[in-house]
């Protein structure tokens, strides 16, 4: 009796396995649980809403699963038995903005997101990324000819990549230049250094254009990048960025160079902040710099 029970468990354990592994069983419904874990950064976000959509014929459908980021911006969600493209999207919690050294929390219209291509059911995806470029590369897939399709998700995300330098834009970790010696720690990829960079020149950006809350920036760019130029607008019309991050604010118009010669400079201003402690300097970021102050704006 022993014996057959030993060979029947064997068998049961085999079954599991074949079926892609018995860590997302779930005993009481027997489906497999979907899990999506990753890191919200603009700076770390901190007790923000991370919540994951279905995707259906290209655009956002019904909410899948929700949670909230720990205090370095780590997130995890199971999502059940669901397979298929994913959405997510982050909203409030608090961030420290690198240009200012402030604590800042999101602006109540303001959201980062990113977007995935389809996953399986009872997939573990470890490592995702949602940070103020995945949000742009969101934007731009749900803005081409047939939305947030596979083929659009997975050229969106390449496309914003390629923008800004980074081979994969929804696992490579973005340094943060406000940790002492982090561009400079074993380790450290150029893609990291580039991608942590980027967010802080958005940061720079928005404290040189004196906003109270940077992600007002962010959703700018998001706008920007949709049609697929980098040029302050979003297709003919010219885009308009609220000063203090909040309805009712002063608002002024998205300058044309703002995603790329003005990126730049906001950049290269960024490496002298005091903030920067990456051990970095304008050097080191010559090669992105110089790609964005000669960018004609163009998202391929």
């Amino acid at each position: 009796m022993n014996t057959l029970k030993v060979i029947l468990s064997t068998l049961i354990l085999s079954l599991l396995a074949a079926c892609g592994g018995g860590s997302g069983y779930n005993s009481g419904g027997g489906s497999y649980n979907t899990m999506v874990s990753g890191t919200a950064t603009k700076g770390p976000v901190s007790n923000a809403t991370v919540t994951a959509y279905a995707i259906n014929s290209g655009q956002m459908g019904s909410q899948i699963a929700t949670t909230t980021t720990g205090v370095n911006g780590n997130f995890s969600m199971t999502m059940g038995s669901y397979a298929g493209p994913v959405m997510l999207q982050m909203s409030s919690g608090s961030y420290t903005d690198e240009a200012t050294g402030n604590t800042m929390t999101m602006a109540a219209n303001d959201v980062m997101s990113a977007v995935l291509p389809t996953v399986a059911s009872g997939a573990n995806v470890t490592g995702i990324q949602v940070t103020p470029v995945t949000s742009m590369a969101q934007a731009r897939a749900l803005a081409m000819n047939g939305g947030m399709t596979d083929a659009n998700i997975n050229a969106a995300n390449t496309a914003m990549g390629n923008y800004f330098v980074v081979s994969d834009i929804l696992h490579t970790p973005p340094m943060n230049p406000l940790v002492q010696g982090s561009g400079t720690a074993a380790g450290i990829t150029q893609d990291m250094k580039n991608y942590g960079l980027a967010i802080a020149a958005m940061s720079q950006s928005a404290k040189i254009l004196n906003m109270t809350v940077s992600s007002a920036f962010v959703t700018a760019m998001m706008s920007d990048a949709s049609d697929g130029t980098m040029n302050g607008m979003m297709g003919n019309t010219q885009i308009s960025m609220s000063m203090d991050g909040m309805m009712g604010g002063t608002t002024g118009m998205m300058a044309t160079t703002a995603g790329t010669s003005s990126l730049a400079t906001a950049m290269t201003a960024f490496m002298t902040n005091t903030n920067n402690v990456s051990g970095l300097n304008a050097s080191n970021m010559d090669v992105l710099i110089q790609k964005l102050s000669t960018s004609g704006g163009k998202i391929l």
